[in-house]
């Protein structure tokens, strides 16, 4: 807008809206969402005062990149005292970082003096393009910024209804995150900037952003403000480099540190398949061998309960409603067959932070965003359209419980039946690539186990 100079609207070519029509980019910066990044020069002699804007002027209407490896979209503006503002967009091939710089020739008699102010504007409703499965968590939609105590701190809608936010910090960003993408104005240089978050009174708008200190350019002298806005896919290696903290934007939960490695093992299986699904399979794999070790040693004793099943079923007979007596003559005999019935519990206390952290990764890890994997799964973050992989991770799951001892609690032993059902029904809208990955670990649990039992059944055999 040559108002303000500032960018309304921002579209992703890359990033399809939806798989319906992939000719159609997704657009982040959105008139609709009341969406703006701001800009411009504040103070004594600043272009932008309360309610006033300056008008830009510029050589021609559309700029194209071509062949170029960079291009400067450049706008002009004369204030009243004849001082000449021109403030440049540099934009760089298969980048989503642009620099934004203005450049104050001061032609006038006297020192000009003022300061650069960057914000962001929106709304507080989810995005236009929002949409949230069934039992899935619902992603972060706010702003973010590196605070002194943290790399990446939240700043929710609702805190700034209760209170504005306000820090004064050297380097840093400030940021307004939604589900895989995320805009941000990342200061350039060293100097204390004042960083701030609020709602306007009676508005369901917010603003995001920081202010520059006051900088004095004397008279014939030409002065320069610059920053930089990212405003794109959350490529949390690339985001890495522009400020320190801003990669935390892929929001893993307490759980990143296991995300993080878990993202990288999956994009090195990525670089070998180049399909997600295979790739996801893959790290299946890599994790299970890993915790293998620890794994084996309770398939050794569900292997060994299972085998104890009909001298069990003896004890049960022969001690009746006893039941303090047969849990007693249950108890030695596990320690006698050296059992452990609480062993087949294991796999899944290890596999469930393995879970969480997956889930989080496909959640939020743009790369997987309309992924395709193989024939009716075009999209592995969302759910399988026709049900077929957590209907299979069902079967999988009431095959991996009829390796397993029985319990000896009669309504333990219906819950435990149950459970292949009441997972399936939970899984039908989780996001296909976290189904596959649960389908190929209990694949991968079932031939351990078989492997497991196989070994035990040889052992007693020689």
């Amino acid at each position: 807008d040559l108002r303000g100079g500032d960018i309304v609207r921002v579209a992703l070519p890359d990033y399809p809206a939806s798989l319906d029509d992939p000719t159609v980019p997704f657009l982040l910066v959105d008139p609709l969402n009341n969406y703006v990044a701001q800009s411009g020069l504040i103070g004594p002699n600043g272009t932008d005062r309360l309610g006033s804007r300056p008008l830009f002027t510029t050589s021609r209407f559309e700029y194209v990149l071509g062949t170029s490896e960079s291009m400067i979209v450049s706008l002009q503006h004369v204030q009243q005292t004849g001082i000449v503002v021109t403030k440049n967009f540099i934009f760089k091939r298969g980048d989503y970082l642009i620099g934004v710089e203005y450049e104050i020739q001061n032609t006038s008699q006297d020192e000009w003096r003022g300061a650069l102010f960057t914000q962001i504007k929106r709304d507080g409703q989810l995005p236009i393009s929002f949409s949230e499965n069934f039992m899935s968590l619902q992603p972060y939609v706010g702003g973010a910024v590196r605070s002194e105590k943290e790399f990446y701190k939240k700043i929710e809608f609702d805190d700034l209804k209760e209170e504005s936010y306000k820090l004064s910090l050297r380097e840093g960003y400030i940021a307004l995150v939604q589900h895989y993408f995320v805009s941000a104005w990342v200061p350039v240089g060293e100097d204390q900037n004042n960083y701030q978050a609020r709602k306007l009174p009676g508005k369901d708008i917010y603003l995001f952003g920081y202010t520059t200190p006051a900088n004095a350019i004397a008279s014939g002298e030409i002065g320069t403000f610059a920053t930089q806005y990212y405003v794109g896919p959350k490529d949390q290696y690339r985001m890495r480099e522009i400020a320190e903290g801003l990669d935390l934007t892929v929001d893993y939960g307490f759980l990143w540190w296991l995300s993080q490695p878990l993202f990288y093992l999956l994009t090195v299986m990525y670089s070998i398949f180049s399909n997600w699904g295979i790739a996801i399979i893959g790290l299946t794999i890599i994790v299970k061998t890993l915790l293998y070790p620890l794994s084996a040693a309770s398939f050794r004793s569900m292997a060994k309960m299972r085998k104890l099943q009909p001298e069990m079923a003896r004890l049960k007979e022969r001690y009746g409603d006893d039941r303090q007596q047969f849990s007693q003559a249950m108890m030695d005999l596990y320690k006698k067959e050296g059992a452990n019935p609480l062993g087949g519990c294991l796999p899944i206390l290890l596999q469930m932070p393995v879970f969480l952290a997956l889930y989080w990764t496909l959640m939020e890890s743009v790369e997987l965003r309309q992924a395709p994997f193989i024939l009716w799964i075009d999209d592995l973050s969302v759910m399988d359209p026709y049900f077929v992989l957590p209907i299979l991770m069902g079967i999988s799951m009431y095959l991996t419980q009829s390796l397993q001892p029985e319990p000896p609690d009669p309504i333990q032993a219906k819950v435990f039946k149950f459970m292949p059902i009441m997972f399936t029904f939970f899984f039908l809208w989780f996001p296909s690539g976290l189904v596959l990955y649960w389908l190929v670990n209990n694949i991968l649990s079932i031939l351990q186990q078989l492997y497991v039992t196989r070994q035990i059944e040889k052992a007693g055999q020689g």
